[in-house]
């Protein structure tokens, strides 16, 4: 029997630091983390130009899930702060708070064990003792600071995860997302409920930012050209089929599965650019693209493409990275039962897609969107 469940108590990473947990899997939220690094920094920079130089300087890190990956995002936060202090000439650098947010899930405590060598690693001596690191559990679609006192907020790969799960999919019986071919209602649902949670976002983070305080968000994105395309919601797909056919198997009830959808939306920069205008409160400072592959833990060359070694251990590192975003979702929905045999399925199925296509698994696109807080 489906179980009851509400979406924002279930919804959360792999906890830990076990085979399948976020912390383990997460190479490729890391890389991207890597290369916007830059957009950070900049904004930083050109947010205390305006500012000034305070004090103290609050800065936020949204859905920051568990494991090192949000330390990393801190560290180039908090040492670009640094630096721009040190540039400036100023020589006792300010008070860093430093707030990582995430739902009542998720797995904080493995994040604060990594915070002391975070701290230790911070530039210059001089800074050691004025950041401080603390958990802020709750929804980003609602308020989470005092009015004005947030200076910088940085979210990656959490704002295309939904508030809920959309409206009117009753006739998505075959899918657990948008999968190629599908009817327009199931589109617009996804994207109204998308438009709506973003509306909220930038609501709530207005009354909480100072004027001219910069937010900088990374999006797994889409190509507006790729509404239609049957690799825009790859994972999705795959994960219905191997539930279909488990559901075929009498593994689990056609039912169960007819009931669940996930609460994820990948939008396209003219959907994100639409919210922002309409909304109002924030400007834009800057919008960067680019592709980039799911990292793998083994390197793929031209004379190996069709060799089913490679195409099976990156088909099961692939597994583990959707296991480890997933598990807590199905669990709640299906009970635990399901988890081995459909990621076993889920495996199999990527290690085909990769053999028939002869490349692999398709580019994601990434957006970088930096706004000013008008």
């Amino acid at each position: 029997m489906t179980r009851d469940y509400s979406l924002v108590d279930v919804l959360s990473m792999n906890g830990g630091t076990g085979e399948h947990s976020y912390a383990t899997n997460s190479h490729y939220q890391r890389s991207v983390i890597y290369e916007t690094q830059h957009v950070v920094t900049m904004n930083i920079r050109e947010m205390l130009e305006k500012i000034g130089f305070p004090d103290c300087i609050k800065v936020t890190d949204l859905g920051c899930s568990t494991g090192q990956n949000t330390m990393l995002a801190m560290s180039a936060i908090a040492n670009s702060i640094i630096e721009s202090y040190q540039q400036m000439g100023i020589k006792n650098p300010p008070e860093i708070d430093c707030c990582l947010n995430d739902l009542l899930e998720n797995d904080f405590n493995t994040t604060f064990k990594i915070v002391p060598s975070f701290l230790e690693k911070l530039i210059k001596t001089e800074a050691k003792g004025k950041c401080f690191v603390s958990g802020v559990p709750g929804s980003f679609y609602s308020r989470l600071f005092p009015r004005k006192s947030l200076h910088f907020v940085h979210s990656a790969f959490s704002i295309h995860w939904l508030s809920k799960i959309p409206d009117s999919l009753e006739s998505n019986t075959k899918s657990i997302h948008i999968k190629h071919p599908y009817t327009p209602n199931v589109y617009k649902s996804y994207l109204n409920q998308f438009k709506n949670d973003f509306s909220d976002f930038l609501k709530m983070r207005s009354e909480e930012m100072v004027q001219n305080g910069r937010m900088v968000l990374t999006f797994v994105g889409r190509k507006a050209s790729n509404t239609l395309s049957k690799d825009c919601f790859q994972v999705w797909s795959l994960l219905s089929d191997c539930l279909l056919d488990l559901a075929s198997e009498g593994f689990v009830k056609k039912s169960e599965i007819e009931s669940f959808n996930m609460p994820f939306y990948n939008p396209s920069e003219e959907e994100v650019m639409e919210v922002i205008f309409k909304e109002g409160s924030f400007e834009i400072n800057k919008i960067e693209k680019f592709d980039h592959i799911v990292p793998y833990k083994i390197e793929y060359e031209e004379e190996n493409d069709q060799d089913q070694s490679v195409h099976m251990e990156a088909s099961i590192n692939h597994a583990s990275w959707a296991r480890c975003i997933t598990e807590p979702l199905l669990v709640a929905h299906f009970g635990d039962a399901i988890i081995e045999p459909v990621f076993d399925k889920y495996a199999h199925y990527m290690a085909k897609y990769l053999s028939v296509t002869k490349h692999r698994p398709n580019m994601t696109l990434v957006l970088v969107v930096s706004l000013i807080r008008k």
